[in-house]
C-alpha cells in the first residue's frame, strides 16, 4: 500500500488545469491594481462564458449537423456593456436565424447592454455634489486596460445623460396617478431658484407618509400658477371631494385657488411664516416680548382663548406698530385652524407650519446646490423634480401620525357643518316665504 503524505496531497490539489492557469496569469496585472480591479476582469471573463453558453442554447453544439436548426452562428462583433457607471467595449457573439434574414437577440447581452443602470449612477453622484467635470474621477477603479477603452464618462456625455434622467424623473412625477392615494394633508409652498420659483405640492396620507404630489414653474403669489397645479393634481385623478387640510405660507393667490378646485376645504396658515412677517415689522428690541406672546397663544389647545390672545396682542400694537398689528389680523384665524379642529400634541406642532414641506425643500436645495445658473425653466424643473424624488426615499413618517384618524374625522364634520350652514344660507324661512307670497 502506497502512503501519501500530507504535503504530496497538498500539490496535487493545488495542480490546476493548465488552461485555468493561463487565465490566471492574465489577470494578474488587474490583481495588482486592487481587488475591484480583479473583479472586474473575472466578471468580464464570466459575461464572455455566459454569452458563448446562450449561443449554444440558440443554435445548438458546434459542429453537430441539427436538420431542426433555427438560428446560426455569425461570428464576433464588439458591443458595449454597462459597468460602474461607465461603457465597456467587450467582444459579443452574433446570431442570424436559420434563412439569414433576421439578427437574433441574446438576452445576457441586452441585459448587461442595458443603458439604464449608467443613467442611475450619473444622476445619484449629480445630485451628491458631483460636477460633470470631476464625475470621471468619481469612479471605482476597474483596471487601467478596461479603463482605457471605457466610454461615456467626459463631460458632454455626462451631462446629456443627466438631463436625459432627469426628464424622466419629471416626467414620472407629473404623470403619477392619484386615484387611490388618500389625503390627510396638502402642505403647498415655493422654491427659489435665483431668478425663478417653483411651486412645489406635498402630500400625507390618512396613515402619515409624505408623497411629492408635483410642481409647477412660478409664484405662490400667482394664481393662474397655483390653480393649474392643483388642477394638475384634480386631473392625475386626486378626489377634490375628500377632506383635505391645506397648509399654506398665507399667500392669497394660493389661498383662492384653493377655494377655486377644492371648494371650502379647511386652511391652516403656516405659523412660522406668520411669525416672520410679524416681526419683520418691528424694532429688534420688541421682536423677542412679540414673538413669545405669539408662540404662547398659537400653543393653546382652547381655540377661542388663543384667539382673544391673539386679538389683544394686535390690538395693543395698533399705535406703536400698525404695519405689525395688521399683519397679524390678515388671516389670523387661518393661523388656528387646527386648535378649531380639536388637533393637538404632536400632530398640531408638525401640521401648524409647513416645515415638512420645507424639510423636503432643504433636500432639494441640497442638490441643486453646484448649480450657477438655470439656463432655462424647464432645467429648473428637472432639476425641482430630481431632488424631490431624491427626497422621497429619505422620508419618514410625520411626528403625530397616530392622531390623522382623528384629523380627518374632524374635517368631515366641518365640511358637514360648512355645507349645512350653506343650504339653510340658501333656503328662505317660512316667515320669509310668507312675507314674499304676499
Amino acid at each position: 500500500m502506497r502512503t501519501v503524505s500530507l504535503e504530496q496531497v497538498g500539490r496535487e490539489e493545488l495542480a490546476l488545469p493548465p488552461r485555468v492557469q493561463e487565465a490566471l496569469g492574465e489577470l494578474v496585472g488587474s490583481a495588482k491594481e486592487g481587488l475591484l480591479a480583479l473583479s472586474v476582469g473575472v466578471g468580464l471573463g464570466v459575461l464572455a462564458e455566459l454569452l458563448e453558453e446562450e449561443v449554444v442554447e440558440v443554435v445548438g453544439a458546434r459542429g453537430k449537423h441539427l436538420p431542426e436548426r433555427t438560428a446560426v452562428r455569425h461570428g464576433h462583433e464588439t458591443g458595449e456593456v454597462t459597468l460602474g457607471g461607465r461603457r465597456v467595449t467587450v467582444e459579443r457573439p452574433r446570431v442570424r436565424s436559420a434563412d439569414g434574414r433576421a439578427e437574433v437577440r441574446l438576452a445576457t447581452y441586452e441585459y448587461f447592454a442595458d443603458r439604464d443602470p449608467l443613467a442611475r449612477s450619473v444622476l445619484e453622484r449629480m445630485l451628491a455634489g458631483v460636477s460633470t467635470r470631476r464625475y470621471r474621477r468619481t469612479q471605482e477603479p476597474v483596471g487601467q486596460e478596461v479603463e482605457q477603452e471605457a466610454r461615456s464618462t467626459s463631460k458632454s456625455s455626462v451631462s446629456r445623460t443627466f438631463i436625459e434622467r432627469t426628464r424622466v424623473a419629471l416626467s414620472e412625477l407629473m404623470s403619477r396617478r392619484l386615484d387611490d392615494v388618500r389625503l390627510a394633508v396638502m402642505m403647498i409652498d415655493g422654491l427659489d431658484l435665483k431668478e425663478r420659483t417653483n411651486v412645489v405640492a406635498l402630500g400625507i396620507t390618512t396613515e402619515g407618509v409624505k408623497i411629492p404630489l408635483g410642481l409647477w414653474e412660478g409664484s405662490t403669489e400667482n394664481a393662474s400658477v397655483a390653480t393649474a397645479l392643483l388642477s394638475d393634481l384634480v386631473e392625475r385623478g386626486l378626489d377634490p371631494e375628500q377632506g383635505i387640510l391645506f397648509v399654506i405660507d398665507g399667500a392669497k393667490a394660493l389661498r383662492r385657488a384653493i377655494r377655486n378646485v377644492f371648494g371650502d376645504a379647511p386652511v391652516q396658515r403656516c405659523v412660522r411664516h406668520k411669525e416672520r412677517n410679524v416681526l419683520d415689522h418691528l424694532p429688534e428690541r420688541d421682536r423677542p416680548s412679540v414673538k413669545q406672546r405669539l408662540r404662547r397663544a398659537w400653543a393653546l389647545d382652547d381655540h377661542d382663548r388663543a384667539l382673544d390672545q391673539l386679538r389683544v396682542l394686535a390690538r395693543e400694537l395698533d399705535h406703536s406698530y400698525p404695519g405689525a398689528a395688521g399683519s397679524l389680523r390678515e388671516g389670523m384665524e387661518e393661523t388656528l385652524t387646527l386648535s378649531r379642529l380639536g388637533v393637538s400634541g404632536n400632530l398640531k406642532r408638525t401640521l401648524e407650519s409647513t416645515n415638512p414641506c420645507e424639510s423636503m425643500i432643504e433636500i432639494v436645495r441640497h442638490t441643486q446646490r453646484n448649480v450657477k445658473r438655470w439656463s432655462s425653466g424647464e432645467m429648473a424643473l428637472r432639476w425641482t423634480a430630481a431632488g424631490m424624488l431624491e427626497a422621497e426615499r429619505q422620508f419618514r413618517k410625520i411626528i403625530g401620525y397616530r392622531d390623522l384618524a382623528t384629523l380627518v374625522i374632524a374635517i368631515e364634520r366641518d365640511h358637514d357643518q360648512r355645507r349645512a350652514h350653506a343650504e339653510a344660507a340658501r333656503t328662505p324661512t317660512k316667515e320669509a316665504a310668507i312675507v314674499g307670497a304676499a
